[in-house]
């Protein structure tokens, strides 16, 4: 299993990772597989979406953060439970298919780790099997 650290700027931010997870997958050699994303964090997720335009990302915040208002007569002490309806929302994992050394994403796709309860330093484990 492969570990990385990824730092969150903000308290909900979608940083794009699909340079790293290309790099990560280059750097075992293996040609083709499976690579299994999965993030350990409550209140964190990572998905798969556009990443063209920027403007996709902040649509995105919005409509999650109007599905789970931050402000929304919560009973969870710790004031986040918005952030974990939205790292349900999306979810913790993703599976991608590897092909010729590299994730078979579409033209606009990109991979991105989600924050919802941050700035924070996280964790994304990766595990990666040849086929």
């Amino acid at each position: 299993m492969i570990t990385l650290d990824i730092t969150t700027r903000q308290r909900e931010d979608m940083i794009d990772i699909t340079a790293l997870i290309r790099q990560t997958i280059r750097n075992t050699g293996i040609d083709r597989g499976i690579a299994y994303l999965h993030v350990p964090h409550t209140t964190s997720a990572i998905t798969i979406n556009e990443n063209a335009d920027p403007d996709v990302v902040h649509d995105l915040l919005l409509g999650l953060r109007r599905l789970a208002q931050r402000d929304a007569g919560y009973r969870h002490a710790e004031g986040n439970s918005d952030a974990h309806i939205k790292s349900s929302l999306l979810g913790v994992d993703q599976t991608l298919l590897i092909d010729g050394g590299e994730p078979v994403l579409g033209t606009w796709q990109g991979i991105y780790f989600c924050e919802f309860d941050g700035p924070r330093r996280r964790k994304l484990h990766i595990r990666i099997l040849a086929a």
